[in-house]
């Protein structure tokens, strides 16, 4: 059409662009990375609606304003509040979080307890897991990365005793077999028994 201009912005480099679009393309990145693995390991409906949330503006705003690129913006908006809201509200609807499955403990050993999880949000968390390493080491990344990152912290979570032998089973056969054989291993072994 004569007269009228359509302006289509060039690509910038990603350090270039605003944090909200940097954040966006890492939701995005990391969403279609577990889509992948919950796709080979049988997850299709897991793997479409896998962190939906995240583009709710609970959580969208709050990780577009503590984007950092190397780590999840929560964990800068804990830094900074004391506590994460974006993260309050998503463990609370994404059911591959083991937050997500802490009740009241029936025992007296604690307060809370974690509860045993569904085989198939724990294979969901093991994909969450590798895909988020993938997101934030880059090039770094290594099948042992996701593995390292869980041993940092796993004594403070609150697990079922079951639900941590898996994900740590998974984990560990990730680091020393690959992803070839794990996520066939899951698929077969794990879910579809």
């Amino acid at each position: 059409m004569k007269g009228i201009e359509i302006h289509i912005p060039a690509l910038s480099k990603p350090e270039n662009q605003p944090k909200w679009l940097r954040h966006l393309n890492t939701v995005n990145h990391h969403r279609m990375l577990v889509c992948q693995h919950c796709f080979k390991i049988g997850l299709y409906k897991q793997g479409l609606l896998h962190d939906l949330s995240k583009y709710n503006p609970v959580e969208f705003m709050v990780g577009a304003r503590y984007f950092q690129g190397f780590q999840s913006p929560n964990n800068a908006e804990r830094m900074d509040k004391g506590y994460s809201s974006a993260w309050l509200h998503h463990k609370g609807r994404n059911k591959h979080h083991l937050e997500y499955w802490i009740d009241y403990s029936l025992g007296e050993e604690s307060a809370l307890a974690g509860m045993k999880m569904p085989v198939q949000y724990v294979a969901e968390m093991f994909c969450d897991r590798v895909a988020a390493s993938k997101t934030y080491l880059k090039d770094q990344y290594t099948d042992d990365a996701p593995l390292q990152y869980y041993e940092k912290s796993k004594y403070h979570y609150l697990m079922h005793p079951e639900t941590r032998a898996l994900l740590e089973k998974m984990l560990t056969m990730l680091a020393e077999k690959g992803e070839k054989i794990t996520f066939a291993y899951i698929k077969h072994e794990i879910l579809h028994k």
